[in-house]
């Protein structure tokens, strides 16, 4: 079996999401946004609103509900709503109205008017850079600004006038929302003091943790079900203002809430990926190495300065040089948080790196292929961590064939329409999160494998039985994985490429020490084998020629079932190796002549990602990515007027590919387990799918067009004549 666990339930509807949970009693919560982007709340007249048709509550700073500050154990303090008057951006939730039903609390809701005391705005990042800051340290505990020079050299300027070839631009990502099928959304019900909360999200047991500290109950009195989340993409990572509001009015109103965003709170009220200037300078010898790398960036982040999109400090993982300098600042702006979103850093970093590559390779006369491979690194620069595995010459050499690079020219016309190829690296960090898995085994032979973590989609739940079943050494069809729900052992969170290895290196664990009970409860006093030297293979304990199931055995017993946990976290393998998956992307482009519109008929992306567990799940998370790549190159971007609102913030103005906008997609993999990371061999494919390919496009398009274009997403009039 290779198809997903839970796909008859999705297709046919059977898949039970947060806000599919109807409970008797239950009533409805519509969020009120603020219209300003800066200021204070003076007042807020409910009258209209608390005497409205079915409406049991309406709640703001001016009558508020009883929430307090929130921390999370991985990323710090989360914003909770309604907690004081102060308004930092256009679209934040100031209030909660509920009644009966969803449409009497929107209609409420519309009858409240609000006085502000309003305040300048900035909400431009053009206008911001004169007032940027420098970021804090990078994931790595780098500093902001730093440089890495040969001996010798005295600073990167002079590197640069030492460099025969140079090549210097300004590159630029747009705001970007995730854009999930699930809107956010909670159910929330209260049980004397217990919560139980339905909402998606990337990790029951964080959520849990949120909502414990800002409702005031203990972390033990929250269970968080998720067992179905509608995509995430780091978007789902923190508990959202649906899902705080929904639990602190369920406790007021001693009813279940229901609180779920519309499609156009979900571009405000939640977070976005920054919007990010990039200024790069490449320095080369005239046969393509490179002499001098200048990585300098400004993202765009909100005035509490809850993220940053590292965007410089990959760059030192891409390619060899001597001479090094990276720069990462940030831009307080009165605009929604920013926060994590597929390919962090990396996704809007790959774009101008792999542009900047792809000039220099033209400046050169270069195939950007060999100029990639001429100067591919061993390890990140600055560091004596080898990577543990890397294969990307491997993935370009396939890549090439595949494509049919040879064939590439420049401005090649097929009828009305110019043809261009155009390639880039992908690269993404390897990590493991701490993650336990309970393994229970029963009298009928079968298997649970369970886990609090989370599948966004991604097709964790296929990994648990998968990898139990594996581990197990019986057929997936006897292993019930079971995850999304906080009181389940904690799996770690599905983000960061992580959740496969992660949870996979604790189910080998977890295996292996009820495996150890199992041939001890077989050979133990009164136990059919006992005294003997007792095995176990295919789901069986042996001893001599005799042979049991373990169900059998649990039955011989007197037991039902027999559990075991495993847990697995990062160790030591981060002191000796530097661990990274690679990728080549390949994409054509096809350009009218006349009407300039663009297309984009063909990709391709071969990556290195260790082991592939489930082939299918794995091209269908790498497929997405790449569509994910190729629509932030010509699509996303959200529009940011200068009163702060967010000019197209719905499904009509915030443009993503269709069906028609994608056809071939290609998604090879060069396996080469890493077991040097993890036992499982495994190393992340959710993200590294979206990187380089953004910059495959735009360099196809120069490729096609002879235009180069430094921001993203590319436009019609990108490609109009000047």
């Amino acid at each position: 079996m290779t198809g997903r666990v839970e796909a008859p339930l999705k297709v046919t509807g059977r898949a039970r999401y947060g806000t599919d949970n109807n409970l008797p009693g239950m009533v409805h919560g519509h969020v009120v946004l603020s219209t300003i982007a800066n200021g204070e709340l003076r007042s807020m007249d409910t009258t209209a609103a608390k005497s409205a048709p079915g409406v049991l509550g309406v709640y703001s700073p001016f009558d508020p509900l009883d929430l307090r500050a929130s921390r999370n154990p991985m990323f710090g303090e989360t914003w909770v709503p309604l907690r004081d008057r102060q308004v930092s951006y256009y679209g934040q939730p100031i209030g909660v109205v509920v009644a009966d039903t969803f449409e009497h609390a929107r209609d409420a809701a519309l009858t409240i008017t609000v006085d502000y005391d309003e305040k300048p705005a900035l909400t431009s990042l053009a206008d911001g850079l004169a007032t940027a800051e420098d970021a804090p340290p990078g994931r790595d505990g780098s500093p902001s600004t730093h440089a890495i020079l040969a001996s010798g050299v005295e600073s990167i300027e002079d590197a640069f006038a030492a460099s025969p070839v140079v090549v210097e631009a300004t590159y630029t990502t747009a705001t970007q929302n995730h854009a999930a099928m699930e809107p956010h959304s909670a159910v929330a019900v209260w049980d004397g003091d217990e919560l139980t909360i339905y909402s998606g999200n990337q990790a029951g047991n964080l959520q849990a943790t949120e909502l414990a500290s800002a409702l005031g109950v203990h972390e033990s009195a929250v269970h968080a079900i998720n067992p179905f989340v509608g995509g995430a993409f780091g978007g789902k990572a923190r508990t959202s203002a649906a899902a705080f509001l929904a639990a602190a009015a369920a406790r007021v109103l001693d009813r279940p809430v229901k609180i779920a965003l519309t499609r156009e709170q979900v571009f405000t009220a939640t977070a976005t990926r920054a919007a990010t200037v990039q200024r790069i300078g490449l320095g080369a010898d005239t046969d393509g190495t490179l002499v001098a790398v200048r990585h300098e960036s400004w993202c765009t982040t909100d005035t509490r300065r809850s993220f940053v999109e590292q965007t410089s400090h990959n760059t030192k993982e891409y390619y060899t040089t001597k001479n090094l300098a990276l720069s990462q600042k940030m831009v307080p702006l009165n605009i929604p948080p920013t926060t994590f979103m597929r390919a962090p850093g990396e996704a809007p970093g790959s774009f101008a790196l792999e542009s900047a590559i792809d000039e220099l390779a033209v400046a050169l006369a270069m195939d950007p292929i060999e100029l990639r491979l001429r100067n591919d690194s061993t390890a990140p620069h600055g560091s004596d961590l080898l990577w543990s595995s890397k294969h990307l010459d491997e993935c370009y050499r396939i890549g090439a064939a595949r494509f049919g690079w040879a064939n590439r020219g420049f401005r090649r016309e097929d009828g009305d329409w110019l043809v261009g190829m155009g390639t880039a690296s992908a690269m993404f960090p390897a990590f493991r999160f701490p993650a336990t898995v309970r393994i229970t085994l029963y009298a009928d032979d079968t298997a649970e494998v369970a886990t609090g973590g989370a599948d966004p989609g991604t097709g964790l739940l296929t990994v648990l039985a998968q990898v139990g079943a594996e581990s197990l050494d019986i057929q997936r069809a006897r292993v019930t994985p079971r995850l999304g729900d906080s009181a389940l052992p904690p799996g770690g969170l599905s983000g960061g490429s992580t959740a496969t290895a992660s949870a996979g290196s604790a189910i080998m664990i977890a295996a292996a020490v009820i495996i150890d009970r199992l041939v001890d409860l077989a050979s133990g006093p009164g136990a059919p084998f006992e005294g003997l030297d007792v095995s176990y293979a295919g789901g069986r304990v042996l001893a001599g020629n005799r042979s049991m199931s373990f169900g059998e055995l649990l039955g011989a017993t007197g037991r039902t079932e027999l559990t075991a946990e495993g847990s697995s976290a990062p160790g030591e393998e981060r002191t000796k190796h530097s661990f990274s998956s690679f990728g080549a992307q390949f994409a054509e482009v096809r350009v009218h002549r006349w009407t300039r519109e663009i297309r984009v008929p063909r990709m391709l992306g071969v990556f290195d990602a260790g082991r592939i567990v489930n082939a299918a799940t794995a091209r269908n998370q790498i497929s997405g990515g790449m569509i994910w790549g190729a629509s932030a190159a010509l699509l996303e971007g959200l529009e940011i007027e200068e009163n702060g609102r967010l000019a197209n913030a719905d499904l009509a103005g915030y443009l993503l590919p269709v069906n028609a906008d994608v056809q071939e997609v290609d998604v090879h993999f060069v396996e080469h387990p890493d077991t040097l990371l993890s036992d499982t061999g495994v190393r992340g494919i959710g993200e590294i799918g979206m990187v380089g390919m953004a910059a495959a496009v735009a360099n196809a398009v120069h490729n096609a067009t002879g235009i180069r274009v430094r921001h993203i997403p590319i436009t019609v009039a990108d490609l109009l004549p000047s």
